[in-house]
């Protein structure tokens, strides 16, 4: 394991998707860090939040007397500064490609979001989504393939190697397989992939010991 003096400000495993993709960054990538976990919508939740991050939203990065808030910047940030950038392709057409469709994560997808709430604790197979949902959850698999069939011959992930981009669309395998949903091969073989990670396993478990309940989570 590589050392550093990090700690990763985080909110609750069962429902932050946000968390979720730095943490698994600095694991896959191995990465030291220590973690501290805010149970969100709590009384004293914003006021704890607040004491680490100045947008008052999780994650945050502490490097010292540093802060790095938001889950792209915080992805970026140590892959500049502790992994050399081997966290993106090494080809400048291919890196572009992999930071438009991690800008196109971070920004969109509002009917998946929405409609597709990450929860690791439970399943729910069978709902009807809305057009918009639909609309996602196929620009994301279309995504996935290309990825795949283009960049990801040297190995399982959207570009061979893993990067910030699986980083970023991994909360999105929980999702899918939370509420059963139906991919193509491709597409479900990169899922079978994220959830075999170790790293995401150790995630899933450590939320289903979390005793918090968001019922607005819970749909």
């Amino acid at each position: 394991m590589m050392h550093s003096p990090l700690t990763l400000v985080i909110g609750n495993k069962t429902y932050s998707s946000w968390s979720l993709r730095p943490w698994l960054f600095l694991k896959q990538m191995g990465v030291e860090f220590q973690e501290i976990r805010v149970p969100l919508y709590a009384d004293s939740s914003a006021t704890l939040i607040q004491s680490y991050s100045p947008s008052g939203k999780v994650p945050v990065l502490l490097d010292g007397e540093l802060k790095i808030w938001d889950s792209l910047a915080i992805c970026e940030y140590v892959n500049e500064k502790y992994l050399n950038h081997a966290g993106l392709p090494e080809n400048i057409a291919v890196r572009a490609v992999a930071r438009s469709i991690c800008a196109e994560m971070h920004s969109g997808f509002m009917g998946l979001r929405t409609e597709l709430n990450m929860n690791c604790r439970r399943k729910i197979p069978g709902l009807e989504f809305s057009h918009l949902a639909k609309q996602d959850i196929a620009r994301i698999g279309e995504i996935w393939r290309v990825c795949r069939q283009q960049y990801g011959q040297a190995g399982e992930w959207l570009f061979g190697e893993f990067s910030i981009a699986d980083a970023m669309f991994a909360p999105v395998a929980f999702r899918f397989a939370g509420y059963g949903v139906t991919v193509g091969d491709v597409e479900q073989q990169y899922i079978n992939s994220l959830l075999a990670l170790p790293a995401m396993q150790q995630w899933q478990q450590d939320a289903c010991q979390e005793t918090e309940v968001l019922p607005q989570f819970e749909r």
